[in-house]
């Protein structure tokens, strides 16, 4: 069984730091993109930032220059270092994957963790 497992959310006043990890684990042959999404109260699920096996980033405009994302492809763990945070980055952070798993290659997604950034 294939599993994504999030850490690192919680409260924080506007400014403050968070560092988001996300572990992957099972019978996983190998793991092509990680990312992280975020979904705020009555808003659309967004990306907030990606990362190919070759390091290759994406960010959403938003979070550019404020957060990180990286990746320890020994762990299959994704991290996402969150600087200077506004209470509009307050949602529900969900960690995906784009892994091949028995020969097929599918998303997969974590439980999803609360980042709550108080004014």
């Amino acid at each position: 069984q294939v599993q994504l497992v999030e850490s690192g959310g919680g409260l924080v006043q506007a400014g403050g730091s968070l560092r988001l990890s996300c572990a992957a684990s099972g019978r996983i042959f190998s793991i092509i993109t990680m990312g992280w999404y975020r979904q705020a109260p009555e808003k659309q699920r967004e990306l907030v930032a990606s990362i190919t096996s070759g390091g290759s980033t994406n960010y959403a405009d938003s979070v550019k220059g404020r957060f990180t994302i990286s990746r320890d492809n020994a762990k299959n763990t994704v991290y996402l270092q969150m600087n200077s945070l506004k209470p509009e980055d307050t949602a529900v952070y969900y960690c995906a994957a784009a892994m091949v798993v028995s020969l097929s290659l599918n998303d997969y997604w974590g439980q999803g963790t609360q980042v709550t950034v108080s004014s």
